[in-house]
């Protein structure tokens, strides 16, 4: 089995530097281009995906949508598992706002913040099922930087930490019972143009 782990594309709020958290906020039209942008990639690739799940959140599943088009592939229910963090108060904040209203140990106070380990318990639960359900297919998970971030560190502890990137494609396979990464947080695709992408 492979995955592809995707972060969803671009919004406004990403744009403006805002923490998104549950909040639903829609892809912008960047983040609609930067689909399509993936989407033409995996077409030229020799990787073959069966199916695509998303959060449910709008601009994971419309992120889904756009790559489920292109790619001809069909996409599952969505999974509530594959949600962002719950930031809590802090959602909708950029940086400044959040040091002036909560003081710069904002990240230290419980402000309603889902906890690190539920976070991880969720995403290996999610992913422990797609593992016994779809155990011959490759699937594309389209989801949320911090959901990524920490799936990544519950498997490989600290071995990736750069930041995820909206649009980026992480690709891990499934061998002798261990999740092997064969890719890591790569967004080629976001810097080529059209005509390159279609050759």
């Amino acid at each position: 089995m492979r995955i592809g782990l995707v972060r969803h594309g671009l919004t406004d709020w990403n744009a403006a530097g805002r923490i998104q958290g549950q909040t639903d906020i829609p892809l912008n039209e960047e983040g609609r281009k930067q689909a399509e942008r993936l989407g033409r990639r995996l077409q030229s690739e020799n990787y073959h995906w069966d199916y695509i799940v998303t959060s449910g959140l709008s601009r994971a599943q419309e992120t889904g949508e756009i790559l489920s088009r292109l790619l001809q592939v069909p996409m599952l229910e969505p999974d509530a598992r594959l949600k962002e963090r719950g930031f809590g108060q802090i959602e909708g904040l950029t940086s400044e706002e959040r040091v002036t209203r909560f003081g710069k140990s904002w990240d230290t106070l419980d402000l309603g913040q889902e906890h690190i380990t539920d976070i991880q318990a969720r995403a290996m639960a999610f992913l422990q099922d797609l593992w016994s359900s779809h155990r011959q297919e490759n699937v594309l998970i389209v989801t949320h930087g911090a959901l990524l971030a920490n799936l990544l560190t519950a498997l490989f502890q600290d071995k990736y930490t750069e930041r995820i990137g909206n649009l980026s494609l992480t690709i891990l396979e499934q061998q002798a019972d261990e999740w092997i990464p064969i890719l890591y947080n790569c967004t080629k695709h976001l810097s080529m143009d059209s005509a390159k992408q279609s050759e």
